[in-house]
């Protein structure tokens, strides 16, 4: 379920794949897949978004994407095989605020579906939604080791935004975001940004 300016909307999907988003490289990597008969891992699906314009638009646009028939022929792999049965897909970015993290996408729908502007809008919304989920979770560990700040700067770094962009976001100064920077990397023990971030993402803190 989720909830906009429209009121509750049940979303009309029976199933959802979760990817995670690095803006290096446009990679999108599987999490799991979601159907009524349970939790699927999906690990070994990576890809170049970029080959996948449903969802390089959606992610481009921060907007929930769909597209049936001859579209989704257009719009989605050959490397996929999907019963034929499946002729729509939605894709729904999941943003951390102006930093797409990952991505939803749902290939059966209840019966009957009309996607209108409306149902868009509110997939739209359910992707900030788990977005701002995964900005307010944190782990024990770094509540020890850094600030909330550092923290959020530091996943911000890791999911592709600029200086510039982290300070407009955060509105803070981007002087004040480098001090963030380099009291983490300091905390961590780490050389630079680079090895500060791969150091929070093996310790399991940051994805």
């Amino acid at each position: 379920m989720a909830s906009d300016q429209y009121g509750t909307i049940p979303l009309p999907v029976r199933n959802a794949y979760l990817f995670r988003y690095s803006p290096f490289g446009f990679l999108g990597e599987g999490i799991i897949l979601i159907t009524n008969d349970g939790l699927t891992h999906i690990r070994e699906i990576r890809d170049d978004i970029r080959s996948l314009p449903i969802i390089f638009t959606a992610i481009c646009e921060r907007k929930a994407k769909f597209c049936s028939g001859i579209e989704y022929l257009k719009q989605t792999s050959s490397k996929y095989i999907f019963p034929s049965s499946v002729n729509s897909m939605i894709a729904v970015p999941i943003c951390f605020g102006s930093v797409v993290v990952g991505y939803i996408c749902s290939t059966e729908f209840k019966d009957h579906l009309k996607m209108d502007d409306k149902l868009l809008s509110s997939f739209t919304y359910y992707g900030k939604l788990i977005g701002k989920f995964l900005e307010n979770t944190t782990g024990a560990y770094d509540s020890i080791i850094l600030s909330k700040r550092e923290l959020e700067v530091m996943k911000r770094i890791a999911w592709g935004e600029s200086t510039n962009e982290m300070a407009d976001s955060m509105n803070i100064s981007e002087l004040t975001v480098k001090q963030y920077v380099k009291s983490a990397i300091k905390k961590l023990g780490a050389n630079n940004r680079s090895h500060a971030v791969g150091e929070l993402i093996r310790k399991g803190i940051i994805s």
